[in-house]
């Protein structure tokens, strides 16, 4: 028999209260009958039961689900019970979903064809399905739409789930059940949510029988129990001061979230009225049902986090092993590796003394011309109220909200750490395909490293606006184009050596009045000489705190990088959440491509550095450390910025424009574009004016490019993808730039534009 079946269960704070008692005695107090319950009593308990009981009840039902703009509405099985709604996914009509619906005994909302197929889904699983989403509604909160009477909303600070029901009645009853639901678990958390330690059973009777057994008379007994008992108690306070703190702190995170969501709904309503006074576009129609009389304002601030049916990738507590001690281990194990180079291939960094050797040495400026005005205040608010919804590329912002680079050059700045690159060709030479990949992931992720802090946009190229980088400090020569203006496509090609790597990016912006959302189209190629290529596309970017707070950027979603030789990588970039202590970070894994198995890990941010464990991880024990192994891979330039616009040192060199190299360029480089130039001289009301200008000029690209405009320097491929054509170094070699338009027109005559800089001094 276990001895532990024999302990009497004993209170706490009974316990401590009446320590003085032996427990067999309390036990048995606590086995004794109670007095009856008045009949009135009785029928008020019932009545209160009732209530309990129809809010703990489980409902299910099927309702549609928005989840992204990829897929659109999709249908999900919804079943609510213990404070908790869980989705799953369905095979409803054949769709590519994978996973049935769970057969739940509960009160069911809806009727029609859907329902029943689901319900025929349920009955032929026979089993319970693993939830694909879940929603605490202790957390949440649940709005009504006001322009749409079948849709309704939960927000859960971090995420947001848009749903549509059949009918009005179904949504009103789907609120009710959830209104209910919620009551239960208000948002204010007490000590019942955290297993007080009065609901603990404790004994002492195993101490009493030890210590009788050592001889002890029954005082001593009595006063270690009674010891153990007060130090239990103390134990217990401590805790549920703790709880008491915690709840205080989740109080005040949620009412800011109240107040940042009743701000939003402040801007979506004068939106709204301006709408009904004409003004309406249908730019919420890929959210209604089908028609842009089903659009829906309330839907605008919340778009940007709407939850994705994505499959996750789990992480591991980077609160506690991302530490400094971690890190500086990780830092030191990789000097460790490169000076025992002799122990082994895998140990030696091969390319360690690339850019010592080949590369030349290249001084450029380190700071950008001072300001020559004092830059204007800006109307946030009428400017927000006026473009919510709207795509970034057809919104004209003031040169304010702008820093002195295109996005053409923004291209270029994802080479910023190309010995990556370069260090994964040496890899490779030298057999080993593992560490080419965690070089190429590394790299993929360090073009993230200089978006932290930077607050303002690249400016929009013109049609036909094109961008050179000669780096020969880098090994690089880069070239960039926009190649199409609807949809606004940005093309780019660059050759290392021993390498190219191409793509090009179709940016959808939205501007959501708190905040900013880019989703890039597109894909980006690296080739190495020997043939082995990788590919990936990259993630959603979000800038938040737009109308007040501070400003702040966060990338979030899945990227594949897909290798043609032994390994592919998957990466996770991690959403920041309102009360995450530890952003921005990546977590993923290295597959081998003919067996699927896990062979490394990565872990790390995209804004500081990256670092790989060799092996599976997860496979290990229950507290394995993985950073207790870790190498550091990838670390971000620390050297401070220096400018207003929280350029790096890489950033600042990218519009450098001395009189030697204006001679050589073609009359569409970005550092000829005057508006451009003005903003980095500081003269913000001719770059304002220039701006408008030259968005007046591009008013025609879009009637040049209907009637068959093809770029100069790439071509469409069988993928629809561009791919460069040649003959740019070449013509530039030559000076030869017959037939380039001048695209930013009378640029020469425009007052106070100018060339700074210096001439670059290479150093052989």
């Amino acid at each position: 028999m276990n001895p532990l079946c024999c302990i009497a269960p004993v209170s706490l704070d009974s316990a401590v209260e009446h320590h003085h008692q032996p427990p067999r005695i309390l036990a048995a107090a606590a086995a004794a009958p109670t007095s009856p319950t008045p009949p009135a009593a009785a029928g008020a308990a019932a009545a209160a039961q009732v209530v309990l009981d129809a809010a703990q009840a489980a409902v299910a039902g099927v309702l549609h689900k928005w989840v992204n703009y990829g897929k659109g509405w999709r249908l999900r099985w919804f079943v609510l019970e213990g404070g908790v709604l869980s989705y799953y996914k369905l095979r409803v009509g054949g769709g590519g979903d994978s996973a049935a619906s769970p057969a739940v005994a509960a009160r069911v909302i809806g009727e029609g064809g859907a329902l029943r197929r689901a319900r025929e889904e349920a009955a032929a699983a026979g089993k319970q399905w693993k939830p694909f989403g879940e929603i605490h509604l202790k957390v949440s909160s649940i709005r009504a739409s006001k322009s749409d009477d079948k849709r309704l909303y939960i927000f859960s600070g971090t995420k947001t789930l848009h749903l549509r029901c059949e009918t009005e009645e179904d949504r009103n009853a789907w609120i009710q059940a959830l209104q209910a639901a919620k009551d239960r678990f208000p948002r204010s958390l007490t000590s019942n949510d955290f297993s007080p330690m009065s609901d603990i059973l404790l004994s002492t009777e195993k101490l009493r029988v030890r210590l009788l057994q050592e001889g002890l008379n029954e005082t001593v007994v009595k006063e270690c129990e009674s010891i153990m008992m007060t130090e239990l108690l103390e134990l217990h306070n401590q805790m549920k001061s703790q709880q008491q703190q915690y709840s205080i702190l989740i109080d005040r995170l949620r009412q800011l979230e109240t107040e940042k969501v009743e701000l939003e709904r402040t801007v979506v309503h004068e939106t709204k009225e301006r709408e009904a006074h004409g003004y309406a576009n249908g730019r919420y129609s890929v959210l209604s049902g089908g028609s842009a009389s089903e659009s829906d304002p309330d839907t605008a601030s919340q778009v940007a986090d709407v939850e994705t049916d994505e499959d996750e990738v789990m992480y591991f507590d980077t609160r506690d092993f991302l530490s400094a001690e971690s890190l500086r281990s990780a830092s030191c194990r990789r000097r460790e590796l490169l000076t025992n180079g002799c122990n082994g291939l895998e140990h030696i960094d091969p390319a360690a003394n690339v850019v010592k050797t080949k590369y030349p040495s290249v001084k450029r400026r380190d700071k950008l011309p001072e300001p020559k005005e004092k830059e204007n205040p800006v109307g946030l608010w009428s400017i927000i109220k006026e473009n919510i919804g709207k795509d970034l590329s057809g919104v004209c912002l003031p040169v304010y909200f702008n820093e002195p680079l295109s996005s053409l050059q923004k291209c270029f700045e994802d080479l910023e750490y190309s010995y990556l690159v370069d260090h994964a060709l040496q890899w490779g030479k030298q057999g080993d395909s593992l560490m080419r990949t965690l070089h190429v992931a590394a790299f993929a992720v360090s073009g993230y490293a200089s978006t932290e802090g930077r607050q303002c946009k690249p400016f929009n190229p013109l049609l036909g606006e094109t961008y050179e980088a000669d780096y020969p400090d880098k090994g690089l020569r880069f070239f960039s184009e926009k190649v199409s203006h609807h949809p606004m496509v940005v093309a780019c090609h660059c050759e290392g050596r021993g390498w190219k790597f191409w793509g090009d990016s179709n940016l959808k912006g939205k501007f959501w009045g708190r905040s900013i959302q880019l989703d890039p189209i597109g894909v980006l190629t690296l080739q190495f000489d020997d043939g082995e290529t990788f590919q990936w596309s990259k993630v959603t970017t979000s800038i938040y705190n737009i109308i007040i707070g501070k400003i702040y950027c966060d990338h979030y979603g899945t990227m594949r990088i897909k290798g043609s030789g032994d390994y592919s990588c998957k990466l996770k970039f991690k959403e920041q959440s309102i009360i995450d202590r530890n952003p921005h970070q990546v977590h993923g894994f290295v597959q081998d491509n003919r067996t699927g198995q896990k062979v490394a890990m990565l872990i790390g941010k995209w804004d500081e550095a990256m670092y790989y464990v060799l092996g599976d991880p997860s496979a290990k024990p229950k507290g394995y450390d993985p950073m207790s192994e870790a190498v550091l891979l990838w670390e971000r330039d620390k050297s401070l910025n220096q400018t207003r616009y929280n350029l790096s040192p890489f950033a600042i060199s990218l519009n450098e424009l001395t009189p030697n190299l204006a001679k050589k360029l073609p009359p569409t480089d970005s550092r000829l574009r005057p508006d451009q130039r003005h903003l980095e001289n500081g003269e913000y009301e001719m770059a304002n004016a220039e701006k408008l200008r030259l968005e007046q000029l591009q008013r025609q690209a879009r009637r040049l490019q209907e009637k068959g405009w093809q770029p100069r320097w790439f071509s469409k491929d069988d993928d629809d993808s561009y791919r460069y054509v040649g003959g740019y170094w070449e013509a530039r070699e030559k000076g030869n730039w017959d037939g380039i338009p001048d695209i930013f027109g009378q640029r020469s005559a425009s007052p106070g534009w100018h060339i700074s800089g210096t001439k670059p001094q290479v150093e052989d």
